[in-house]
């Protein structure tokens, strides 16, 4: 019998990228593997609806000031309520700030819960300003309190584990993101589309990405003034939206930079050709703990220049390049990148997206909540799941005992 698996998560806009591809795509997996997944959002008004990743039912939740257009859901009672009505068997939690009491809740309700690490809380603190010491104390203390209230902490890769293996945490899994190998592939390369952006003679650079302070959005208009300066022609296109496109507009338009602001892209197919058209995708954000639209540019046959403080180098392997947080340094790997043949660049592009399909990633996470393995993931690979799941029971048996030695209260 199928387990209720109750999501939570805070964040989350129409035009939001990699969190609303996961859920969705975790959502469809779960629901494919005979359990009941249930999303809960929040929204400008309450809706209830049955969709392809299972039931979605959206709350109303204010906006947050500053986020451009992030929505959160403030009325604890009122969740609260509903985590009761909906009697889960599992609850998973895509929140580590706002919805941490969650976990707490979900403790006394004998319920397993989990907690998903999309991104390192010193990262994030670090690129709001914090000094790296404090930054690191904060995130410390942050994490030995998620990882009290939860009974396991999922991290998607060994760069977003270290920060919880720092503060002694015993109950962090490891689980995969994935991405759409049917719908992102090279044959979406579209020539008008190129031409459309970029000459022949042209480097065309691509962006999708939120524009956030975290994201670091301004190191690709660094880059791209750093190729030109160096009298390389390129240009920029930035797929996304956020606090900082004003601004970043501005700036482009200043220097007189060959950058074209699109905004939020909803159509896909667009988006997969513009990924598939481009050169080379940039992913400059510090805190990324995966990268799923690095990824997808990927799986497109693109590779990627990403920020070697992210996750990102662990997941772009030698398919892509690395760069320090600046604009000179993401030119010189743009420059190496480039300096490979162009076939084989964006075959080695696609092979390394090949290694995360969603049937890994819906396994990984299946198995952090001791839920049963979609039968599409039962291939070659069946023996090291079935090892990733018990490995992951001892963790999360050790986790329990370990967690007992933290300070009570500090959930």
């Amino acid at each position: 019998m199928g387990l209720r698996i109750v999501r939570l998560a805070n964040f989350v806009a129409p035009a939001s990228g990699g969190l609303r591809t996961a859920l969705r795509e975790l959502g469809a997996g779960y629901l494919a593997a005979g359990h009941d997944p249930v999303l809960i959002v929040p929204g400008e008004r309450a809706s209830d609806r049955e969709t392809g990743q299972g039931r979605v039912i959206t709350l109303p939740g204010p906006l947050l000031p500053g986020t451009g257009g992030y929505r959160v859901l403030t009325d604890k009672r009122r969740v609260a309520r509903l985590l009761e009505s909906l009697a889960p068997d599992r609850l998973e939690v895509s929140d580590r700030t706002t919805l941490r009491w969650t976990g707490v809740w979900a403790r006394r309700a004998r319920v397993p819960a989990v907690m998903v690490s999309h991104e390192t809380a010193d990262g994030v603190l670090r690129t709001w300003g914090l000094p790296e010491g404090m930054a690191r104390r904060t995130a410390d203390a942050l994490n030995v309190r998620t990882a009290h209230s939860y009974a396991r902490v999922v991290c998607t890769t060994e760069f977003a584990e270290r920060e919880f293996v720092r503060v002694g945490a015993r109950n962090v899994v490891r689980a995969p993101l994935g991405v759409d190998l049917e719908g992102r592939h090279p044959d979406l390369r579209d020539p008008a589309l190129r031409a459309r952006h970029a000459r022949v003679d042209e480097i065309l650079l691509v962006m999708c990405s939120r524009l956030s302070v975290e994201k670091r959005p301004g190191t690709a208009l660094d880059a791209l003034e750093s190729l030109l300066r160096r009298g390389r022609r390129a240009v920029l296109v930035v797929a996304g939206d956020g606090p900082l496109r004003t601004r970043l507009e501005q700036r482009a338009r200043e220097r007189r930079l060959p950058a074209t602001f699109l905004g939020h892209v909803a159509d896909r197919a667009l988006l997969g050709s513009l990924q598939a058209s481009a050169d080379v995708c940039l992913a400059p954000g510090p805190a990324e703990t995966f990268g799923l639209a690095a990824l997808e540019a990927m799986a497109c046959g693109t590779p990627v220049v990403a920020s070697s403080l992210s996750a990102l180098p662990e997941v772009i392997g030698s398919a892509g390049a690395t760069a320090a947080d600046s604009g000179d340094s993401f030119a010189d790997a743009v420059g190496l990148l480039l300096g490979r043949r162009e076939s084989e660049r964006r075959a080695a592009a696609r092979a390394r997206a090949e290694c995360f399909g969603w049937d890994t990633a819906v396994a990984g996470f299946l198995a952090a909540h001791d839920a049963t393995v979609p039968a599409a993931s039962r291939q070659p690979e069946l023996r090291e799941l079935h090892e990733l799941r018990e490995f992951q029971g001892r963790r999360g048996l050790e986790g329990r005992q370990e967690l007992r030695e933290f300070p009570e209260g500090v959930a």
